[in-house]
């Protein structure tokens, strides 16, 4: 004798199979009705958010659930920067030179700043105004001179952060002499602050191939040859590709920043042009009026340090980067 529940379940079944799909939820609805199954509708109501929360995401069965995945979290900030600065030329002696292409690929792919402008004249007081936040009364290339604000490096260190100054040329591990052949003290301003290890000034020879080593911040400085002080704008963009347009690279997928400036320029205003490369760059052209202590209050704000004398007052660079 056949079972009669068993006739039922069949008839059910044949329901399911012949009905349409309207029809055919309702029908599944129907017969599992009190037994929790583990049933994935179909259908606007799939999400249909209650509490707050969505059916899927509550119950952890839905399909919804099982396709979502994590977005990795944005980085706060860069996990290195390589500040390189150059000389003496302005602008418009830069950007859109057919002697400068490295430098003008770097402003096609990444922030370009039109309104940039140093804050004197000639070289050291630059220097110290991007490192330290204020010229501290330096209107000369003068040296030596002895410093012991509080700084870019103290600030980084004070921090758990690292900083190290690269010079090209520089003849050893915390050399403090004013000069070279081709070396200049007047370039390398961390050099004049007693509140900082001598093992931070460095030759760029030392400067790691193996960048995840590079410190928290690093200057860059050619020589005088290589920055186009004494050079060309042909050769100084060349010493950039060579020695460092392999960072740059990495840069791009390593979550760390290229900042490229100039100390000073000539003609209207002190104009320099001043680049950003990198991870979390935003490609484009800025006209927002920027100076050295914008600059510096950039790398503050992107480490949450304690702003220095006048980048107090600056407005940080910020909006080319796309950090949280």
């Amino acid at each position: 004798m056949r079972n009669p529940a068993l006739m039922v379940s069949a008839l059910a079944f044949a329901v399911v199979i012949t009905t349409g799909c309207g029809n055919a939820n309702r029908a599944v609805e129907t017969a599992n009705k009190g037994s929790n199954p583990r049933v994935t509708q179909t259908g606007p109501t799939q999400n249909k958010t209650v509490g707050g929360q969505s059916n899927s995401s509550r119950s952890g069965t839905g399909t919804a659930s099982s396709t979502n995945t994590a977005r990795p979290a944005k980085p706060t900030r860069p996990d290195h920067i390589v500040v390189v600065v150059e000389e003496n030329h302005g602008y418009n002696r830069i950007v859109g030179n057919k002697h400068a292409p490295y430098i003008n690929s770097l402003i096609r792919n990444g922030a370009l700043f039109t309104n940039y402008h140093a804050v004197a004249h000639p070289s050291q007081p630059n220097y110290l105004a991007l490192f330290a936040g204020s010229t501290l009364g330096i209107h000369s290339d003068s040296c030596p001179h002895t410093f012991t604000q509080a700084n870019l490096g103290s600030e980084l260190t004070a921090s758990n952060l690292s900083f190290t100054g690269y010079a090209e040329s520089l003849p050893s591990v915390g050399f403090t002499g004013c000069s070279t052949r081709t070396y200049a003290r007047k370039h390398a301003p961390w050099v004049d602050f007693s509140n900082l290890a001598r093992h931070v000034n460095r030759p760029f020879s030392s400067f790691s191939n193996n960048f995840t080593k590079l410190p928290t911040v690093s200057f860059v400085i050619p020589n005088v040859k290589n920055d186009m002080h004494s050079g060309s704008v042909a050769a100084g963009d060349a010493w950039l590709k060579n020695n460092l347009g392999a960072y740059a690279s990495w840069a791009k997928s390593h979550n760390s920043l290229l900042f490229i400036t100039f100390d000073e320029g000539y003609g209207l205003g002190n104009r320099v042009a001043t680049v950003f490369y990198g991870a979390g760059v935003k490609t484009g052209k800025y006209g927002q009026s920027f100076t050295h202590y914008s600059l510096l209050r950039t790398i503050e704000s992107l480490y949450h340090l304690s702003p220095l004398g006048k980048s107090k007052q600056a407005k940080p660079m910020t909006t080319a980067l796309a950090y949280g």
